[in-house]
């Protein structure tokens, strides 16, 4: 069962770090000394320490039995750093009651003794790892598949506003990205590669029992921990959902202190003020060398990039109150953030309010959860299209002319940076509203009953005003205004329930069987005006009615859409079997149908099962505390994103009075995405735990994922329609480790390494070979860069080699690859057998690898994380467009500048020259911190200051600004000027011209428990 408490998703090694922050927490609130009542009391002092390895406990808690009754308040305090305590104890009281989480409370009678020293032994039961699986919650020993966990503690730290940041570079497997770090930009999060090609290509988010909930919603400071599903034999209880595997979050819950038994109150603080600077900046020609090249010199000194960034200045405040009593534990929290982004006028305002209330009643029979939360965004995208402008921009051009007007060339795909987002404006807002209610009860010994209903509601409008003075997009229309709405509604119930009994002799089990209804409900709204009566920075405040919008109806667009009520319906069991406390198995079941397929393809089957035996269990090796070798099976399956897709699909066109034709035809045979995944894998600990690790090799195929495809128009009036068109199967290997390299009193060093690894191949597709991911304008719109070919990886960067040569005409000379005396290099035969192209690179890499090391001496805290990506390649598309000296060109278009750079090059042509290897390693995080000792302070339970530096440095030959792997391609741009928002998962490896810059960041944040 997913657990009411905090305590139980914490694992052993963190107990004792995250009780440091609870220290002098009973005396903050209630169980102090008073002072008042001192008399005839002994001082007694010692030390409390773990009796297994003799390290000092700070935070645990002493209180003198009886002293409530004798005194009228309780008497009690808490170690300091070392363990060390002093207590003032009335003459006719004698015991000590000492306790601290993860271990048994202990009695110590005082027997006239002025120095008692304690030693409490570790709480195997508390002590045992809890992971949050589907439906339930297992102790790690028992689990058979390939599950990771992340707690507070190994967060990411720093300017975080994404949740899923938090993860990057923690899981082996889990590759979180947010290339540039747009601060408006969700990251893209893969696990194991791919595993699809259409849509849900990233993990299901599962927030305490939530499925489907959504990261943006939680901030990340009410995270307690997450935990990663990642095989097929974990996700499979998910079914439909699961494909992409399954991160569950938990959040932080209240708490409930037994030394106070009336109620306690805890208030927490944690904010931060950060500054993000640009860490690279396009390599361009000076406004010198420019002029030297031949450029068109309009008598100014401008850098353009160095105007359309900025300093970004942020702060985030996060307030938690948490208390409880006996039967009911509760946490508020609030959230602000203030946040802006490197480009100018880009960033967000973010209100979040989460509660959280846990009651128990008929003797802790019945536990009621309540989980709500709702967020508020208000947005200022800016354009990113400054960016891309500001490093093609005319360096002599000055930002406006001498009557202040914006100067403005009069060239194609050319416009003044400053006046994009100064003249324009680009902002949305959203919403979200997300509660769900949990009931467990448990009638009868070893039976629990649990049922979960969920409400989410999300909206969001975005609206772009471009006023007829703005050559970017508003002057050809006379004025341009643009608002779009949509609004989304989710419910969902379950329940299930779990038996758990000793069937035979060291043979224990778990039954839990239960039945899932989802249903999704979606709305949207588009409407552009062109031809607008006014330039006013405020299109809110226009009157629509009468004739203000001029024109003929070109001038006017409407769209909108609603979806059916979408349903998934499933039933699922799950069975778990340990025998001896050293073999365990596995097996789940899931049965859904869906309305999003066909009438004959509504219901799928999910199994799944693993195995696993802990041989050390069996084997008495001293240096051996763990050694697991697990096996695991499982089938997930993935729906297609649309509704509607097994349908015809009709248009409407006013042409003519109105015509009625088929746009798509229907395929009622279509049915799920399947994803079959077989995963092998050892989980060990050595020297009493100091190493611990896992290693996972594994396998997936993933069958009939679907694509819309062209078909033949005598069979099909449409000519296209959505299909089960291919195969793919991709192998795996992960290894994860960590080590406590030394441990003594005042220093500790733990250091740890992730490293992943997998390759992806086609192995059946309707397209033997094909083509993807157009360069883009100017002149190279036919130029495609991906090869997709059917027994071979993805990710291939495809096409002709540069020799290093330049024709007199400033012409590339390519290399004659087949050797047959001729070049055949125009891209409409890049795949002609005697055509000269090759692969060039590839898109994804042959491995990641992160590198965590935290160091505590005493009272200070340094964690420093380092990442790296090999074997990857990067199409430098800036250099593909800017690079090559045009001498007619470089009157309108600044150059780029790198050391790559050949001489004499003119014409603008892809090859090999502009993929470049973008293998690094980066310091991506080093935070240091001071935890201060306020065990002399009455008002405070922990103040913990920190300084952290996020992309403190890379190191890469890659001439771009970011070396990160591009794992998907949404285009150059769409038929408005914009990016796509339909992302080609299949083209890897293209870094275009529309990235925000990254950036530095320099962080000072502040912990404080009241």
């Amino acid at each position: 069962m997913l657990s009411s408490f905090p305590a139980n998703v914490l694992s052993a090694s963190t107990l004792k770090a995250f009780t440091c922050f609870l220290v002098c927490a009973v005396m903050a609130f209630g169980i102090g000394l008073n002072e008042a009542q001192a008399q005839n009391r002994v001082e007694v002092t010692g030390t409390v320490i773990d009796a297994t390895d003799g390290e000092p406990l700070p935070g645990a808690t002493i209180i003198v039995q009886g002293s409530s009754e004798a005194t009228g308040s309780t008497i009690g305090t808490t170690s300091l750093m070392d363990g060390t305590y002093s207590i003032n104890v009335p003459e006719n009281l004698n015991v000590l009651v000492v306790s601290f989480i993860g271990y048994i409370t202990q009695e110590v009678e005082i027997n006239g003794r002025t120095t008692v020293d304690i030693e409490l032994e570790p709480d195997i039961r508390q002590l045992a790892d809890v992971v949050v699986v589907g439906y339930g919650t297992q102790e790690e020993r028992e689990i058979t598949s390939a599950v990771a966990s992340v707690d507070e503690e190994r967060f990411n730290q720093g300017n975080v506003n994404d949740s899923a940041q938090l993860l990057q570079g923690k899981v082996a497997g889990l590759n979180v990205t947010n290339r540039g770090g747009n601060p408006n930009a969700g990251s893209t999060i893969r696990l194991r590669g791919l595993s699809t090609v259409g849509a849900n290509t990233e993990p299901l988010i599962v927030i305490d029992g939530v499925i489907g909930a959504d990261l943006a919603n939680v901030d990340p400071s009410d995270i307690q921990s997450v935990d990663v599903l990642k095989d097929g034999s974990a996700a499979a209880i998910y079914g439909t959902r699961g494909s992409s595997g399954v991160i569950l979050v938990t959040t932080k819950k209240g708490n409930y202190d037994t030394g106070d038994p009336e109620g306690n109150i805890r208030l927490d603080y944690n904010g931060y003020v950060s500054a993000a600077m640009v860490e690279n900046q396009q390599p361009v020609m000076s406004a010198t060398e420019y002029i030297e090249a031949g450029g068109n010199d309009l008598g100014s000194v401008t850098d353009w990039q160095d105007l359309v960034t900025r300093t970004g200045v942020s702060n985030v405040h996060n307030i938690a109150v948490s208390g409880g009593t006996g039967n009911t534990i509760y946490r508020v929290s609030t959230n602000f953030r203030d946040v802006n982004g490197v480009l100018e006028q880009s960033g967000f305002r973010q209100i979040n309010a989460r509660a959280n209330i846990t009651h128990n009643a008929l003797d802790d029979r019945l536990t009621l959860t309540l989980n709500a939360s709702t967020t508020r965004r208000d947005i200022d995208n800016s354009f990113e299209e400054a960016l891309r402008y500001a490093v093609l921009y005319n360096p002599t051009a000055p930002v406006r002319f001498d009557n202040g007007e914006f100067f403005q060339a009069i060239l194609f795909d050319n416009f003044n940076p400053v006046a994009i987002y100064e003249q324009n404006v680009n902002e949305g807002q959203r919403k979200a509203i997300n509660y769900n209610v949990q009931a467990q009860f448990d009638p009868i010994e070893n039976l629990s009953i649990n049922a979960n209903i969920a409400r989410q509601f999300n909206s969001q409008s975005f609206g772009e005003f471009y006023p007829s003075t703005s050559f970017f997009r508003g002057l050809n229309r006379n004025g341009l205004a643009r608002r779009y709405f949509e609004d989304r509604d989710f419910t969902l119930f379950e329940t299930y329930a779990s038996y758990n009994d000793t069937f035979i002799d060291r043979l224990d089990a778990t039954i839990t069987g239960g039945y899932s209804f989802q249903e999704t409900f979606q709305e949207g709204l588009t409407i552009e005006m062109g031809n607008l009566p006014t330039n006013v920075q405020s299109y809110y405040g226009i009157d629509l009615s009468g004739d203000r919008v001029l024109g003929n109806p070109a001038n006017v667009f409407l769209d909108s859409y609603a979806t059916p009520d979408e349903r998934i319906i499933a039933f699922f069991g799950r069975l778990n079997v340990t025998y001896d406390n050293g073999i365990f198995f596995n097996a789940s079941f899931r049965r859904e149908g869906s309305t999003k397929l066909g009438p004959e393809n509504q219901w799928g089957s999910f199994p799944a099962f693993s195995i696993g035996t802990d041989i050390s269990r069996f084997f008495d090796i001293d240096a051996i505390t763990q050694m697991k070798i697990r096996l695991g099976y499982g089938v997930t399956g993935a729906l297609p994103g649309p509704n509607g897709l097994a349908q015809d699909l009709y248009t409407y066109s006013f042409a003519g009075g109105g015509t009625v034709s088929k746009a798509r035809d229907a395929n009622p045979d279509l049915k799920w995405e399947e994803k079959t995944e077989i995963n092998l894998g050892v989980d060990f600990g050595l020297f009493e735990d100091r190493l611990t690790g896992a290693l996972d090799v594994y396998t997936r195929d993933i069958d009939d994922f679907i694509l819309e495809i062209a078909v033949p128009t005598d069979q099909f009036p449409s000519g296209t329609q959505f299909q089960n068109a291919g195969r793919l199967r991709t192998y795996g290997l992960e290894f994860q480790v960590n080590y406590d390299a030394y441990q003594s009193q005042n220093v500790f060093w733990n250091t740890g390494i992730v490293f992943d690894t997998y390759s992806t191949e086609l192995e059946e597709f309707i397209i033997d070979e094909q083509m993807r991911a157009n360069l883009g304008s100017p002149g190279q719109n036919a130029t495609n860069m991906i090869r997709v070919a059917v027994g071979e990886q993805i990710g291939q960067i495809w096409g002709p080699v540069f020799s290093g040569e330049v024709n007199p005409d400033g012409t590339p000379v390519f290399v004659d690859l087949n050797g047959d005396g001729q070049l055949i290099t125009d891209q409409g035969n890049a795949l002609s057998e005697n055509g000269d192209f090759k692969q060039l690179g590839k898109g994804f890499p042959d491995f990641t690898l992160g590198w965590t090391n935290q160091v505590n001496y005493k009272n200070w805290e340094l964690n420093a994380f380092f990442r790296g990506a090999f074997g990857h390649s990067l199409v430098n598309t800036y250099r593909a467009f800017y690079e090559p000296i045009d001498p007619g060109a470089i009157n309108s278009y600044n150059r780029v500048i790198t050391d790559k750079a050949v001489e004499g090059l003119t014409v603008s042509q892809f090859s090999s020259l502009y993929v470049e290897k973008a293998d690094f390693v980066k310091l991506d995080n080093v935070t240091l911190a001071y935890n201060f000792d306020v065990s002399s302070i009455e008002a405070f339970r922990r103040i913990r200051a920190y300084v952290t530096l996020e992309n403190a440095f890379t190191i890469t030959n890659y001439t771009g600004i970011d070396p990160e792997p591009v794992l998907q391609d949404r285009g150059s741009t769409d038929n408005g000027g914009r990016i796509s928002p339909f992302a080609d998962v299949l083209s890897a490896g293209i870094d275009r011209r529309n990235n925000y810059f990254t950036a530095r960041t320099l962080t000072f944040g502040l912990n404080i428990g009241f």
